[in-house]
C-alpha cells in the first residue's frame, strides 16, 4: 500500500503531504495549519476547495475560504470588543462593512510542525501554535495557550484531532471553529444538480444587519427542514445562516451525496460544536462551507445562558479536546 508523510512543496509553498491507499492530503503549516487539500486519486475526488495556481497571492491574503482553515476565536464580534471575566479585549475591526472583527488571528500565521510520519493503519502529521507574552497574538489575546492539530489518513478517511491547553493563570476564552470549504460536487462529471446536502441543523438564529445574533430564534423553512431530515441541494438559497447544532443518532453532521454516484461524504464533527454555520458564497454552485462551531457568534457579547451559546473558558493547566472526521460511504 502507498502509506507516506514527507515535507514537500504545495504550490510553492512549504506542505506536508499526507498519502495513504487511495487518499492524499496535504497541510500547509506556514499557512494557519491549514489542511489545503483531501483528495481520492483513484475515483478523482477532490473534497476540499483549494486554491489554483494563479489564486495562490490572494488565497495567501485571505486564507479563510479553502481547505479547513482554523478560526480563533470564530466570525464575528461587535466593534471589535470581546469581554472576558471583567476585562474587555480589543481585536482589529478587520471588516469595514459591518464595524466587527472577523474569524480571529490562527488561521493566517505560522504553525509549527511538530512530527509526521506514518504506521501500519495510518500516515499522520501533527502541527501546533504556543502563544505566550512574545508571540503578536498575545497583545489582542492575552492568554498563554498551546493550540494543536493532528491530521491521520488511514482506510477511514482523514480524521482531525483539536487540542488546546490553557499554559497560563487566568481563565482563557476558548472559542472555536472551523471554515470548511467542501466541493460540491467533489467528483468529476458530477453537477450541482447531483448533488445533495443533510445537516444535522436545529432552530436558526435571527441575525441584525451587521450579522451578528439579535439572541432570537426562527423556525426553519420548508426546505432548511429538508437540509434537516431528507436532504437539499446546498445551493437551494444564498446562505449565510447561523443554526443551533442538535445532533442526529448521537452525531453531529454533514452528509453531501452525489446522487449520480451513490456515495455520500460525511463530515462527522463532534457533539462539542454546538453551532452551525452554513455560508455557500451567494449559491456559487462550486462549494460551500458547514463551518462546525463551539459558541454561537458575538458569544461574549450576547445576554443569554453561557450553555445554551457554547461559551465556556479554560481553567489553567486544563486541556480542550475533540475529533472529527471526513469519510465517504
Amino acid at each position: 500500500m502507498n502509506h507516506k508523510a514527507y515535507e514537500g512543496s504545495y504550490q510553492g509553498e512549504k506542505a506536508v503531504w499526507l498519502q495513504f491507499g487511495p487518499y492524499e492530503a496535504v497541510v500547509l503549516p506556514e499557512i494557519g495549519g491549514n489542511l489545503i487539500a483531501f483528495r481520492d486519486l483513484e475515483s478523482g475526488y477532490r473534497f476540499l476547495r483549494e486554491p489554483a495556481e494563479s489564486e495562490m497571492e490572494h488565497f495567501k491574503q485571505n486564507p479563510g475560504v479553502h481547505g479547513i482553515p482554523v478560526l480563533f476565536p470564530p466570525n464575528r464580534y461587535e466593534d471589535g470588543k470581546f469581554p472576558w471575566n471583567g476585562q474587555t479585549y480589543q481585536f482589529p475591526v478587520n471588516e469595514v462593512a459591518t464595524g466587527n472583527h472577523l474569524h480571529g488571528f490562527l488561521h493566517t500565521i505560522p504553525w509549527t510542525v511538530d512530527e509526521f510520519g506514518t504506521t501500519a493503519t495510518e500516515s499522520y502529521v501533527s502541527v501546533s501554535v504556543s502563544i505566550d507574552h512574545n508571540h503578536p497574538v498575545f497583545a489582542m489575546l492575552p492568554h498563554s495557550f498551546t493550540f494543536r492539530l493532528r491530521y491521520a489518513l488511514s482506510a477511514e478517511g482523514l480524521s482531525q484531532h483539536v487540542f488546546i491547553r490553557n499554559n497560563g493563570d487566568q481563565d482563557m476564552p476558548c472559542l472555536l471553529a472551523f471554515h470548511t470549504a467542501i466541493n460540491a460536487p467533489f467528483a468529476e462529471g458530477s453537477t450541482p444538480e447531483d448533488c445533495k446536502l443533510k445537516m444535522t441543523i436545529g432552530q436558526r438564529w435571527e441575525m441584525s444587519d451587521r450579522m451578528l445574533p439579535t439572541g432570537k430564534h426562527q423556525e426553519l423553512t420548508a426546505e432548511e427542514e429538508e437540509m434537516r431530515t431528507e436532504g437539499i441541494s446546498p445551493y437551494f438559497d444564498s446562505l449565510d445562516n447561523h443554526y443551533k447544532a442538535v445532533p442526529q443518532n448521537g452525531r453531529n453532521r454533514m452528509e453531501l451525496t452525489d446522487t449520480r454516484l451513490g456515495k455520500t461524504l460525511v463530515y462527522d464533527v463532534g457533539t462539542s460544536y454546538k453551532q452551525w454555520m452554513i455560508w455557500n458564497n451567494n449559491a456559487c454552485e462550486q462549494f460551500f462551507c458547514p463551518e462546525p462551531q463551539i459558541n454561537l457568534v458575538n458569544a461574549p457579547n450576547v445576554d443569554l445562558p453561557a450553555e445554551e451559546i457554547g461559551l465556556f473558558g479554560l481553567a489553567p493547566g486544563e486541556i480542550w479536546e475533540e475529533t472529527a472526521r471526513i469519510y465517504l460511504k
